[in-house]
This record gives C-alpha cells, sequence and structure tokens, in this order.
C-alpha cells in the first residue's frame, strides 16, 4: 500500500507554461543550460549558476542563494503561480507519436523509507546533498521524480475520461520536438478516489530521479525531527512524483564506449571476445542488437553482431541476466580491464537517445577504439530487479522523454 495526496501545485499561467518549463537540471551541463535558458526558463531555479558571469560553481552558497532568489522572484512577476486548492494532475508526453499519461502527485517520504518506493538504483552521497539543500532551502520540490507503479484499469478509465472530454491546460511542444500537455483534476470526488485506489496499489517504482527520491525523503526526515508535534500528514512529508502506468513506458538503450582495448591488438582482442560470444561480420552500416544477449560492437569502421553463448549468463538470476552484466563480467572486465564501471575514465555511456551513429562518430574521431550497443532492459526486467531488493549495475537505465521541470512544482512551506 502506498500513501500519496493531491497538492497546490505552483505552475506558469498558459501563456508562459512553454517557456518557463525547462529540461531538467542533469541532463545538461552549465553551459548548456545558459546557452538554452530564455527570461523565464527554470533553469534560473534549478541551474543557477548560469546567472553568474563567469558560471559559478554549482555547489557555491551563492547559487543556492541565488535559486532561492530565483524561485521568489519567478512568484512575484506571476511567471509561477499556486493553484488555490488542491489537485492531482495528468501530465503527458508525446514521442515519435506514442503519448504517455502520467498523475502528478505528492508521494509520503516514509514509503520510500519502508520500501513501498522501491529503487533500482545506487545514490551518490555527493548529489544527494546538493539536492537535498535545494529542497531544504526552497521548501518545495522544484523537480518531480519520474515514478511508475502496477497498471489498474480504473486508474486508466479516468485519465481516460478527463483527457477525451476536457481541453488540456497546456499543450506544447519543446525544442527537442516532444510534446507535453497537461490537465488539472478540478474534481474533487475523482481526486478522492484516485487516492482511495492508489492505497490499494502494493507499491510504486522509481524509473528516474534516485538522487531527488532520496534527497527528498531526508529532508522529510529532518522535518519530523525538528516537530515535536510531527503527525505524519504535514505538508514536508510529501514529495513531488509523476507516475506512469508501467505498460506506458519504454526503456531505451544505454551504450558504452571504451578508449583502449587494454594493450591487446585488434586480432587478441575478437579473440578473447569470441571465447564468450558468436561474432558476425555486418559491415559498414549500422547494425542494431536483435534481441536480448545480442550486442552491436562498432571497431575500425567495422560493425559486428555479437551473441552471447549459452552457459555464459544466467536467466535465472534478475541481475545475471542483463545484458549490461553480461557484457560487463565477459568483455569489460574479463578482456579490456575494466573493474568498475562507476570510477573508470577509459569508458564512457552514450544515451539511446542520441542513435548509434553517435557511437561510430566517437570512434572514427580517434577519442575512442570500441563501442558496444546493448539491447534495452525491459520494465519487468526493472521491476524484478526492485522487487528482489537487488541494484541494477550503474548507467542500465535511460528512460525518454524526460520530465519537463516546471510544468508543476510542490511547495511545504507552510
Amino acid at each position: 500500500m502506498v500513501r500519496i495526496k493531491p497538492f497546490k501545485g505552483i505552475r506558469p499561467p498558459k501563456e508562459y507554461a512553454a517557456e518557463v518549463a525547462s529540461r531538467p537540471y542533469d541532463v545538461l551541463n552549465s553551459e548548456e543550460a545558459k546557452r538554452e535558458a530564455t527570461d523565464r526558463s527554470l533553469l534560473h531555479i534549478i541551474k543557477p549558476e548560469i546567472d553568474f558571469d563567469p558560471i559559478a560553481d554549482e555547489h557555491s552558497q551563492q547559487v543556492y542563494e541565488k535559486a532561492m532568489e530565483n524561485f521568489r522572484l519567478w512568484k512575484e512577476r506571476g511567471w509561477l503561480v499556486q493553484d488555490g486548492e488542491e489537485h492531482y494532475y495528468i501530465y503527458a508526453q508525446t514521442m515519435n507519436g506514442r503519448t504517455q499519461y502520467g498523475l502528478a502527485m505528492c508521494c509520503h517520504f516514509e514509503d520510500y523509507l519502508s520500501g513501498a518506493i522501491k529503487k533500482h538504483e545506487l545514490t551518490r552521497p555527493d548529489k544527494e546533498e546538493d539536492r537535498m539543500i535545494h529542497v531544504r532551502n526552497q521548501k518545495a520540490n522544484i523537480e518531480p521524480v519520474f515514478f511508475t507503479y502496477p497498471d489498474n484499469a480504473e486508474i486508466d478509465a479516468i485519465v481516460d475520461g478527463i483527457v477525451k472530454s476536457t481541453p488540456a491546460d497546456y499543450d506544447f511542444t519543446a525544442a527537442d520536438g516532444f510534446g507535453h500537455h497537461m490537465w488539472v483534476i478540478r474534481d474533487k470526488a475523482t481526486n478522492d478516489r484516485i487516492t482511495e485506489i492508489f492505497r490499494t496499489i502494493p507499491a510504486l517504482y522509481v524509473a528516474d530521479g534516485h538522487h531527488r527520491t532520496a534527497a527528498a525523503a531526508r529532508v522529510g526526515q529532518e522535518c519530523m525531527a525538528a516537530n515535536p508535534k510531527h503527525t505524519g500528514d504535514e505538508e514536508y512529508c510529501f514529495f513531488l512524483a509523476v507516475t506512469f502506468p508501467a505498460s506506458q513506458l519504454r526503456i531505451i538503450d544505454y551504450n558504452r564506449v571504451v578508449k583502449d582495448l587494454n594493450g591487446l591488438s585488434k586480432e587478441q582482442f575478437m579473440a578473447a571476445v569470441a571465447e564468450s560470444f558468436d561474432i558476425e561480420p555486418k559491415g559498414k552500416e549500422i547494425y542494431t542488437p536483435a534481441g536480448l544477449h545480442n550486442f552491436a560492437m562498432y571497431i575500425d569502421g567495422e560493425w559486428y553482431s555479437m551473441t552471447a553463448k549459452v552457459g555464459t549468463y544466467d536467466d535465472h538470476d534478475p541481475i545475471g541476466v542483463l545484458d549490461v552484466t553480461v557484457l560487463s563480467n565477459l568483455v569489460l572486465d574479463k578482456v579490456l580491464g575494466i573493474k568498475d564501471l562507476r570510477t573508470s575514465k577509459r569508458i564512457d555511456f552514450v544515451g539511446g537517445i542520441r542513435g548509434l551513429g553517435e557511437l561510430q562518430k566517437r570512434v572514427d574521431s580517434g577519442e575512442m577504439k570500441v563501442a558496444f550497443a546493448l539491447y534495452p532492459v525491459s520494465m519487468q526486467q526493472l521491476i524484478d530487479i526492485a522487487d528482489t531488493g537487488n541494484i541494477m549495475p550503474p548507467k542500465t537505465t535511460w528512460f525518454e522523454p524526460k520530465l519537463r521541470s516546471g510544468v508543476v512544482i510542490h511547495s511545504f512551506d507552510e
């Protein structure tokens, strides 16, 4: 059982929505954010180091203070306005003609601590701390986390009914071509019913935003400790998430490029890989992995199909079945000597949204020696790993499209 609630969203007026809403803080660096930010963009709040010339250290006190100042200014100027009543919000995204429908809601931090909100990735303390400072200072969840839940027919019917009968409050296409649409659920009985239905849902799953989720939970704990009259119903107990039915989400590939062959010649490297994989030359045309345990490799201007040999992986192990595990164990570690994906400077990771041509480009440039493309992880694999308390290897999942930040904000400044 999970505990959720509607909230008084802080959001832009319709005429400003497309300009205020921005890409999330963690998908672009400071220089990219500075180039991308328009006058009203939320980037001035979530990456306020861009307001300094030269760009300031994003972890400096002046940057944290600038974030608070900008959040206040955006509200004073009417670029962000708080709703007068508590609502749930339907937030839909369209990519390549396909639309997924989520609910913006507030989730309880104790569900994260108890495991009712399940994770599949480790978090880094430094990134947690940075997000925690922002949440603590702003007394708000400026950016939502991205959750998923087991499909529920009644929730689907509620969402479908509203979408088909009511004009969207926001409907815009961002510069990257992805569509963003939002409906405010104004009927109180409908909001109440959504709350009731989610009490029957056994768990939520973090899809994207592990650091923001952990940071929000830690701030909730801090506020609880500071309040001798804490009841568990205070607004600080809740944090912002957009939650989608699992069947509507797609995970795209997350690929690897490596700088060298660990002292091996190409012939020695290929022979070592062939001990665990059946290798088939594919020529100069980009080759896309055809299924689980099939990989694409690019080296010296040529593409190859690599299929892991039977017996080299364990399909009964939720971690062992993952292609990131197969590649890490049999190639990156065994052949290339890369032991720790989190710390090695010899490897880099490329989200599938950039296309396999990006892998070819980085090898052809001489920056990298070899590239590997992987078949995407499935939602069921993610859920199986979270349900068994396991943790995925680094850089396993890439969700697209990303949630736009600034479509709606949750404040606990009471």
